[in-house]
This record gives C-alpha cells, sequence and structure tokens, in this order.
C-alpha cells in the first residue's frame, strides 16, 4: 500500500452483476455501461477492463477526458458515449475518435457540422430531447430544425441514437411525471420517423427505470448504479425483489490501517476542540484517512470502522488527514492491524449506505467523492 488507503475491488462481484442484469434485461436489450465520475468513484481504468471481459461493448461517460479514459482503458475497439461536456476545441477529436456524443441544442449540432465537414468523418450523434426533466434536450421546434440540418447535410451525421432522461424514476412519487415523459417521447419519436431518419438506438432507461418500467428499455438501457451492486433507492429494491434476497453484490471495499495507539485518560478530550471528552480510561486507534481522502467530516464522532472483526467508534472531529478510532474493547490491537472502512471483516460490515445515512448522502454522492488518486486493487 503506497498511500495511507486503497480500494478493492472485488472481481467475482462485478461478474455477478453484469450476469443477472444481462439474465433481466434480455438478449435483445443492449446495456451501456455507465461509467461516468470515474465509474462511480471505482476507478476507470480497473473497472472498463472487467466490464470488456464480461462482454460489455458500449460505454457512457460525461465528458471527453472520460471517454478518452475509457478508450485507452479498452483491449479493443468499443463504442462510448458522450452524454455531457466537450468542449468545442475537443469536437473535432471527438469525431476522429470514433467516439458517440448527445446533441442537446442547435449549437453543439451546428459545432459538430463544421468539424465533421472540415475532416471529412461522420459525427457520430445521439439525438436528446427535451421530455419533461427541464434539464437539458431539445424541445420539438429544436427537434424540427435538427432534423431539417441533418437532411440538408447528408453524410455528416450518423444518427446512433434517440433519447432523454427520466426525472427520478426510483421514486413512486414521479410516476405521473415519468408516464407524461414516456409519451413526449414516443410522440417526438414519431416526428423523427416520419421525416425518414431511423436512429440506431432508442434508449430512455437508466438503471431504475429498466426495472421498475421494462416498457422503458427499448433497445438499450443505461446501467450505473446497479452494476455496482448498488439499487438506486430502497424504494426501486423492495419494488422489484417483494423483499427477496439482494441479488446484487458490492464490487467496493476500502481498507486503511493503524498508524498509532493511544492511551486516553478520563476527563481529557480527543482530537480537535472540545467535541469529544473520555468518559472513562480510553484507548484510541489513529487511522490516516480523512476528509481530504474521502471520509466526509460529517461522520465526526458518528462514523464507525471495522478492526479486529468488531465495530469501532469514531470520536472528535474528522482531520484532513486522519480519523481517531475507540478501540478499548480491543485488548490485542496493535498498530498496522487491518482497518475495513467500507466492506466485510469477519461476519460484520460497513455498508456504504451507513455513510449516506448519517451523513444525508446519496450512495452516488459517497462513491463518486472518493479520490481518484487513492490505489485501486482487484481482488
Amino acid at each position: 500500500m503506497q498511500g495511507s488507503s486503497f480500494i478493492t475491488l472485488k472481481r467475482e462481484a462485478l461478474q455477478n452483476n453484469i450476469r443477472f442484469l444481462k439474465k433481466k434485461l434480455g438478449n435483445h436489450v443492449r446495456i451501456s455501461s455507465v461509467v461516468k465520475a470515474n465509474a462511480y468513484g471505482h476507478g476507470i481504468e480497473q473497472i472498463v477492463p472487467m466490464f470488456e471481459e464480461e462482454g460489455i461493448n458500449h460505454f457512457s461517460v460525461f465528458d471527453f477526458g472520460e471517454a478518452v479514459r475509457v478508450q485507452n482503458s479498452l483491449k479493443n475497439d468499443k463504442d462510448i458515449m458522450i452524454m455531457g461536456w466537450i468542449s468545442d476545441e475537443n469536437v473535432v477529436e471527438t469525431i476522429k475518435r470514433g467516439i458517440e456524443f448527445y446533441i442537446f441544442n442547435i449549437n453543439r449540432l451546428n459545432i459538430a457540422l463544421q468539424a465533421a465537414s472540415e475532416i471529412g468523418i461522420k459525427a457520430k450523434i445521439h439525438l436528446e430531447v427535451e421530455t419533461g426533466m427541464n434539464r437539458s434536450g431539445l424541445t420539438i421546434k429544436e427537434l424540427e430544425e435538427a432534423i431539417s440540418i441533418i437532411k440538408k447535410n447528408p453524410g455528416i451525421f450518423e444518427v446512433k441514437g434517440f433519447c432523454t432522461h427520466l426525472a427520478g424514476a426510483e421514486s413512486i412519487s414521479n410516476h405521473v411525471r415519468i408516464q407524461k415523459q414516456l409519451k413526449t417521447y414516443h410522440k417526438l419519436h414519431r416526428v423523427l420517423e416520419n421525416s425518414g431518419i431511423i436512429p440506431e438506438y432508442r434508449h430512455i432507461a437508466n438503471s431504475a427505470a429498466a426495472f421498475v418500467y421494462p416498457k422503458s428499455r427499448l433497445d438499450m438501457v443505461r446501467i450505473g448504479i446497479m452494476q455496482y451492486g448498488f439499487w438506486s433507492s430502497i424504494e426501486t429494491f423492495l419494488r422489484y425483489t417483494h423483499h427477496e434476497k439482494d441479488p446484487l453484490r458490492r464490487i467496493l471495499g476500502w481498507r486503511s490501517q493503524i498508524m498509532s495507539i493511544k492511551e486516553v485518560n478520563k476527563g481529557e478530550f480527543v482530537g480537535y476542540g472540545i467535541s469529544f471528552l473520555a468518559q472513562a480510561n480510553i484507548k484510541t486507534a489513529l487511522i490516516p484517512v480523512g476528509y481530504s481522502g474521502g471520509y466526509s467530516r460529517s461522520l465526526s464522532n458518528r462514523g464507525r470502522v471495522l478492526i479486529n472483526g468488531q465495530r469501532c467508534d469514531i470520536i472528535g472531529m474528522v482531520n484532513m488527514n486522519m480519523i481517531i478510532a475507540n478501540v478499548s474493547e480491543l485488548p490485542d490491537v496493535k498498530v498496522d492491524d487491518d482497518v475495513v472502512i467500507i466492506g466485510m471483516q469477519g461476519k460484520r460490515e460497513i455498508k456504504v449506505s451507513a455513510f449516506s445515512d448519517i451523513s444525508n448522502s446519496l450512495n452516488y454522492e459517497i462513491l463518486t467523492h472518493l479520490p481518484v488518486n487513492v490505489e485501486r486493487v482487484v481482488i
């Protein structure tokens, strides 16, 4: 371990999740593996080759930089789709690399038109339409304008997809809104097809929608959180499984080790400030992970870690680079003992949900805040 902590990635868990998804979604639905935000904190360079080995051949990212990282991580050419940001100066390189990208306004379409015309290579585009989320996407008026531009410039564009994003499929509270979006999407799709433009893939569904709204699967689904072993929400899990055993497996674990042990007398404060006062003589362990390394400051006096198979409370304030655990109940604890921050140790487990419940954050947020420079090891 070169750094003060490291992340483990379980190959067997990843294989389990991909096989489960393929079985449930069926052979006629293509899976686009969403690996934005450093593969949800798991690490693009480590995760993408494993997905490729499991037969995944389409990857979705947010920006150009992520697309390049994915492309460099693949053994063979695979389809890569940018759903978000591309700076104007990177559009030419995006097209040269054969990377697909969203068209969500007319300005981007015109930039793509100019770039593709200059280099003589077709731009592989996905037309994203606005259906009710009011975030990004072409309105019906803009779609009609986009159709006109595409038809006036034959040979410039390859329309790979026609897509939208659903506004919260993980919650039943959004059901009416989702149904309206689906109707709007199909209405706009008819406009496109009536113009004579037939996209290769129609795609709407993310992880939640693919399971809660099966009719939204269409030709392709964009699966993010589920491939890493998490459900979009407890509600989504319960609506699908009906309290059955969770078929998904967590891929990610996070570990460190004890760097120092100290005896603290009753009546002494621990760490910065006066947030923790020892009510008895206690023994503490210093662990070299802090908020700069992804361990949220909101876990001060609230978090837990596993040491020697036992849960140990985090006491005092989470520092920039360190946390302190109460190890008074561990008589044999010593420097260099393994510390599990996320994952299993013996029969006990610290889940990502433990972080999110305490810090009022989403699983997504906890995972994507894990620093890129933390070593990731496939096990």
